[in-house]
């Protein structure tokens, strides 16, 4: 599978999780190098946004425009996601003073990028998680999995909503 950087292809490793499936068990370092998992979240919907890195201006905005939806969602915990150092994604959440996600990051976690469907296999951002978000419900289901054509677009925000309150979509991948 393949994304574009910029308009340059990017191979990727993995497979993404599909509608229907379980998703992938994981874990995680939050913001305090606690290892987190799916555990932490249980009876709650997760949206996992995956990114390469918060230092980004993409990212970023993925981050805080996250933020400021997550406000408006019941029962449901959003975690931002790369393998920037926890330190680094701590540090953005307290400058932009963000309240409503969680971050984490898959430094320790070998095999969380290629599990997810988004391990950059090859080229100068290797090591690094393509763009994309998986919603999960409360038993790990997947909603909604978005894989972002072009690292550097957001995601489609509308449906990732739609899917966390149960609406009625039309996928497009």
């Amino acid at each position: 599978m393949s994304v574009t950087f910029l308009g340059t292809p990017i191979e990727l490793s993995g497979a993404l999780p599909k509608q229907g499936e379980i998703g992938p068990s994981f874990t995680l370092c939050d913001q305090s190098l606690s290892d987190i998992g799916p555990e932490h979240f249980a009876g709650k919907k997760l949206v996992l946004n995956i990114f390469p890195s918060v230092d980004t201006p993409t990212c970023a905005n993925s981050v805080r425009t996250f933020n400021e939806l997550a406000e408006g969602l019941n029962n449901t915990v959003v975690l931002c996601v790369s393998a920037d150092l926890p330190f680094a994604l701590s540090r953005f959440v307290e400058n932009h003073e963000l309240r409503h996600v969680s971050v984490a990051s898959f430094f320790r976690s070998p095999t969380f990028a290629l599990d997810h469907g988004v391990a950059i296999s090859g080229g100068v951002l290797k090591g690094l998680a393509s763009r994309a978000v998986i919603v999960l419900d409360e038993d790990r289901t997947v909603l909604h999995s978005q894989l972002v054509n072009e690292i550097a677009d957001e995601p489609n925000y509308q449906q990732v909503i739609a899917a966390v309150k149960g609406a009625s979509l039309q996928y497009t991948f």
